[in-house]
């Protein structure tokens, strides 16, 4: 079975950036399951897997176009801690969400901790990087109608969310 929109997909991965430092792996750990043309994996990567097959093994280099973007520009903002959950306490690289006026949900990550601030930048940590995968197709399967429905992958208990 070919992967395809609407299918669910497991796969072995390790992404290291362009010096080869591992910046996450599936290694030790399950596969990542997700389902496939819901945007729930960075687009290059999901372009790349689009028709493989399980048994597949491949590399692919995303560009930060098609992975987490490139880097804004635009400096952090102070945040005091005040305006922060009391727990847990934040640490660098922790994602915090906001509401806009408008309603929008905005993610924030924690670029610096201050003693009564954080620094905070709408800039994902991976922005600006070039992403290199090495991937191994698992399985692919039909998602059901539930998790079609959902938008997303359904554990093997049942619904996850």
């Amino acid at each position: 079975m070919k992967i395809s929109r609407g299918k669910v997909v497991s796969i072995d991965y390790k992404l290291t950036d362009d010096d080869g430092d591992v910046i996450d792996s599936s290694e030790g750990d399950e596969p990542l399951l997700y389902l496939h043309g819901e945007g729930q994996i960075v687009e290059g990567l999901e372009q790349a897997l689009e028709g493989r097959v399980v048994g597949d093994e491949f590399s692919v280099s995303i560009p930060p176009e098609l992975g987490y973007g490139e880097e804004s520009g635009e400096p952090p903002i102070r945040v005091p801690r005040s305006a922060l959950p009391a727990e847990p306490e934040p640490e660098i690289g922790m994602d915090l969400h906001a509401e806009s006026p408008e309603g929008e949900v905005q993610t924030f990550y924690i670029v610096e901790v201050e003693e009564d601030a954080v620094l905070v930048t709408a800039d994902h940590p991976l922005a600006g990087l070039t992403l290199h995968f090495a991937v191994t197709v698992r399985e692919v399967r039909d998602a059901t109608a539930e998790e079609r429905a959902h938008g997303h992958v359904h554990g093997p208990d049942g619904h996850h969310h």
